[in-house]
């Protein structure tokens, strides 16, 4: 089934499967990326909530580790995404 057929399988809801396929899509060699979660919704023509949904899901499936990054100037930058291996 290739690449993601774990995830296929899963029970993890659509929303969740697309948001981990499409983080995937852009981590580098450590698994980690940082997409604004506007972006990832426009670029996969999902609504911000659902994209915050998805994220809740694939961090309480042990997927996904987020951290806020912050600017020099003290503001918040966009969220580091760390994606572990699916198992």
């Amino acid at each position: 089934m290739g690449y993601f057929s774990k995830i296929y399988a899963s029970e993890l809801p659509h929303g969740a499967k697309a948001v981990y396929m499409y983080l995937k899509d852009r981590c580098n060699a450590e698994g980690q990326c940082y997409p604004a979660i506007g972006t990832i919704a426009r670029e996969l023509n999902l609504s911000r909530r659902t994209v915050e949904r998805a994220i809740q899901d694939l961090e309480k499936a042990g997927l996904l580790q987020k951290e806020q990054r912050w600017r020099e100037n003290g503001g918040r930058s966009s969220l580091l995404y760390t994606l572990t291996e699916y198992s």
